[in-house]
């Protein structure tokens, strides 16, 4: 973080990752709760020599900086914490005083919960405060630090407790998919036996979820479902109905697979094309969203209180998955980094090619949309969910309603000329979402000079006028300007 960064932080209160102690002659002992949140969430600056009193920051500087400095970097390293923890230090001047900054970042799944002296100090952040964690979210942490092998354990179940029927079709699938396939040649036990769904006769909790009768899943999973609804609005308060279709309980991940995917399909635009002589029904937008099934089929936390959740909105398709991204998304992105949270429900499905192992999952979701929709979908999350939106309408077609709706409330003489006269600061936030769609909030107030109060004030009177609308949610979204002129 640079110093200016810093002055811009001290200017708003709503920053998750940001926290400021006065701590001008003791490091003060809600320190540490916000060390054990940044580390069991997102990470975050740790500032001392700064207050807060209301929405207002003051400066107010460390006494002995040095010294605050080793003492709370030393009981990092040390035993007060269940694990060593590493911070970034930085050092300002402001206003001729000394300010410290500590970066604390965010711990690896494995290593959470980070808590101090004992388990019960286990902290998470949440909005812009340190909250003591609850049992089941710190049982959510454990989950996750064993990320990979959960649906590995063996349960007391065998072969003769699974579902053929489902075992049935799955090798008909593979069947139809490679002739070829040495799976085909032997039996369903031993190919069960081979991929790891049953080892040493007992068959893993992924095994049972995939291929298990209803009953038995249930005894494994209490109240097992995937929740798939269809809402006719762009929420559940905004709807007619609650829901204008729910779907039934399914017997298991198998079942579920198909009968959502069938779903899905109906609620987005495939165009006909030709593929060789044949429709070509593998197009980019179907990939994506096929993608982001077996994604939350893969990555779902089967164990938390929470339940998986597809909603169909009327301008969206949302995937809810309880349980956290092992990494965070730029670094998967980048890197394609795969690490799936059910790794003998990854292993099954990718048998008969219905995922890959090599992380193109979400570059497929976040490519095959846009190429499209001409939008990528939006994730966001937390330590215990994670939740990715993809937008039904194509962006282009959004703008053009947007200008539709402005041009239709003037006449061509007044269009000519100017269409809304705007006051200077107004022109300024318009000229600036021009040149930079997804600026925030916080971008305008500095580009401006006004405060944040102001900035919103001036887009809800564009907004009336019709010269600007959002696009998309607060994070993430971006702002669409009409293209008619104004004038001061």
């Amino acid at each position: 973080m640079k110093k200016q960064e810093l002055i811009n932080k001290l200017q708003d209160i709503e920053w998750q990752d940001f926290e400021v102690k006065e701590a001008k002659f003791a490091i003060p002992k809600s320190s540490w709760e916000t060390v054990s949140a940044f580390c069991n969430t997102s990470g975050g600056w740790l500032i001392f020599g700064v207050s807060r009193k209301g929405k207002e920051y003051f400066i107010t500087g460390v006494d002995n900086p040095e010294k605050i400095e080793q003492d709370f970097l030393t009981v990092l390293r040390g035993d007060k914490f269940n694990k060593k923890i590493r911070a970034e230090a930085k050092k300002y001047s402001l206003e001729g005083k000394i300010v410290l900054a500590f970066y604390i970042s965010s711990a690896y799944p494995k290593d959470k919960p980070i808590y101090f002296n004992t388990l019960s100090n286990t902290f998470i952040r949440t909005g812009s405060g340190d909250q003591r964690a609850t049992k089941e979210e710190i049982d959510a942490l454990y989950r996750n630090s064993s990320f990979d092998k959960k649906d590995e354990e063996p349960t007391k179940y065998t072969f003769k407790d699974l579902d053929k029927e489902t075992i049935r079709r799955y090798r008909t699938y593979l069947k139809s998919l490679e002739p070829e396939h040495r799976y085909n040649e032997i039996s369903a036990e031993r190919m069960l036996e081979l991929m790891r769904v049953i080892v040493d006769g007992k068959v893993t909790i992924g095994g049972i979820l995939v291929f298990g009768s209803g009953e038995i899943v249930n005894r494994v999973i209490s109240d097992f479902r995937i929740e798939y609804l269809e809402v006719m609005g762009i929420n559940f308060a905004n709807a007619q109905n609650r829901y204008d279709y729910r779907m039934p309980v399914q017997k298991n991940l198998y079942e579920y697979y198909f009968s959502i995917l069938e779903k899905l399909l109906k609620h987005i635009n495939i165009p006909f094309k030709l593929k060789g002589v044949s429709r070509d029904e593998n197009q980019s937008q179907v990939v994506a969203i096929r993608e982001a099934l077996i994604n939350l089929l893969m990555h779902t936390d089967y164990f938390s209180n929470a339940k998986p959740r597809i909603r169909v909105l009327s301008d969206r398709i949302e995937f809810f998955n309880p349980g956290s991204l092992p990494k965070d998304l730029k670094y998967i992105l980048k890197e394609e980094f795969s690490m799936p949270r059910n790794n003998t429900i990854a292993r099954i499905f990718r048998t008969i090619k219905l995922s890959e192992n090599i992380g193109s999952g979400f570059h497929k979701m976040f490519y095959g949309w846009m190429s499209y929709y001409k939008r990528k979908p939006v994730v966001a999350g937390d330590f215990d969910y994670y939740k990715i939106s993809f937008y039904l309408k194509k962006k282009e077609n959004i703008k053009k309603k947007v200008t539709e709706k402005v041009t239709e409330k003037v006449t061509e003489k007044v269009t000519e000329k100017v269409t809304e006269k705007v006051t200077e600061n107004q022109r300024k936030v318009i000229a600036a979402m021009r040149k930079n769609p997804y600026i925030t909030i916080m971008e305008l107030k500095e580009i401006i000079g006004i405060s944040r109060k102001s900035i919103l004030e001036n887009i809800g009177k564009l907004k009336s006028k019709k010269l600007v609308e959002r696009e998309g949610p607060d994070k993430g979204g971006r702002w669409i300007v009409s293209k008619l002129p104004v004038k001061n």
